[in-house]
């Protein structure tokens, strides 16, 4: 080899070390413009209200027409459970309602009527009792005039100023008008004790208002039991709270479960959002409203667009179920992380809880 061909040889290997070194002075360059520009973590996950279904009551399950993946519209049934006895519970319920209903109902037809009877006998007997009073009355008056008349023929007849004849009828006059002085107190004895009896009639009202005030509480004691047991009914039938996917499912038709037993994970596709765990050295950058590039690990290539929406008030380690205690007074220093959640729109159904994103959070 010639010493030209050497020289050709070196400069080309000059060339590209130096091409080379530019390259990796960008990248270098580059990179550090981001770290001072952006805050990085690959410590976030994908994120979304994951709701576990569970009964309230004991039963067998009667329907589970629910599968993992099927999506479900808010109302649609997850699971129906064995009703017949709570049905027939309700019906029973249904028909001791409409029975007491039926007997406040005739008890007011019943008040009506004796308000009318009585209210009636009351009036008659009251203006029959007037009228017999003054009856007495006008009697009591016409025996003080005819004993009057009468004592005075008695005074003439020991003076035999007047005849036997005259002094008789005088007496007989004054005998009838004390006759019929008692027959008008009779009859006001008589009317008296018809208008006690008819009062009395009217003392059936208060009687039959209590009676009534006792059907009302007992069709409001029905009435509330009769809820109750529509509440009852209504738990036995779970319908899915929200439009979400079926994540998982923990029962089968035909088992018998217990209240507060797990059926059903689900969740809402299209509320997600990215949960990321930033070191506390780097909190102090961050704020509401920033612009966020996500990359999801399942989509290498492609870039999601976020923003970040609340920092977190408290490390995570806060939240762990076993702190970390320190009583032996050997220590160690670890950087905490806060969490932060980064708003996300939901592309067809791409980012699903659990997935793991890689975040740059811009703080310029």
């Amino acid at each position: 080899m010639t010493s030209k061909d050497t020289s050709k040889r070196f400069s080309f290997q000059t060339v590209i070390l130096s091409i080379v070194v530019v390259i990796v002075l960008c990248a270098t360059a580059w990179w550090i413009y981001q770290r001072s520009t952006h805050v990085y973590t690959d410590d976030a996950r994908v994120a979304s209200d994951m709701i576990l279904i569970s009964t309230k009551v004991l039963g067998l399950i009667e329907q589970l027409p629910v599968r993992e993946g099927d999506m479900l519209t808010k109302g649609d049934l997850i699971l129906q459970l064995d009703a017949e006895q709570a049905a027939l519970r309700l019906s029973e319920l249904q028909a001791q309602l409409k029975s007491t209903e039926l007997a406040i109902a005739q008890s007011r037809a019943e008040i009506v009527m004796v308000e009318r009877q009585t209210g009636g006998q009351l009036q008659a007997a009251e203006s029959q009792l007037e009228a017999v009073q003054a009856n007495l009355s006008s009697a009591r008056s016409d025996l003080e005039q005819k004993q009057s008349e009468w004592e005075r023929a008695s005074a003439l007849r020991e003076k035999n100023l007047v005849s036997k004849q005259d002094w008789e009828m005088t007496r007989t006059t004054y005998r009838v008008a004390q006759q019929a002085q008692n027959a008008a107190a009779a009859q006001v004895a008589s009317t008296s004790a018809k208008l006690v009896e008819a009062q009395a009639d009217r003392e059936r009202l208060t009687v039959l208002a209590l009676a009534q005030q006792r059907l009302g509480h007992e069709r409001d004691q029905v009435a509330h039991q009769l809820g109750r047991q529509q509440v009852v009914v209504r738990e036995r039938q779970i319908l899915a709270p929200q439009d979400g996917i079926i994540d998982q499912t923990f029962a089968h038709a035909g088992e018998y479960i217990m209240p507060g037993q797990r059926v059903a994970l689900m969740h809402n596709p299209n509320n997600v959002w990215v949960k990321a765990n930033i070191k506390e050295t780097e909190v102090r950058h961050l704020q509401a409203g920033q612009a966020v590039e996500l990359v999801v690990d399942a989509y290498p290539g492609r870039t999601f667009a976020g923003e970040v929406e609340r920092i977190g008030h408290a490390a995570t380690s806060q939240f762990a179920l076993l702190p970390s205690t320190n009583p032996s007074g050997n220590f160690t220093k670890v950087t905490q992380r806060l969490p932060v959640k980064i708003r996300v729109a939901q592309e067809g159904e791409l980012l699903r809880p659990g997935m793991m994103v890689e975040v740059a959070i811009d703080i310029r």
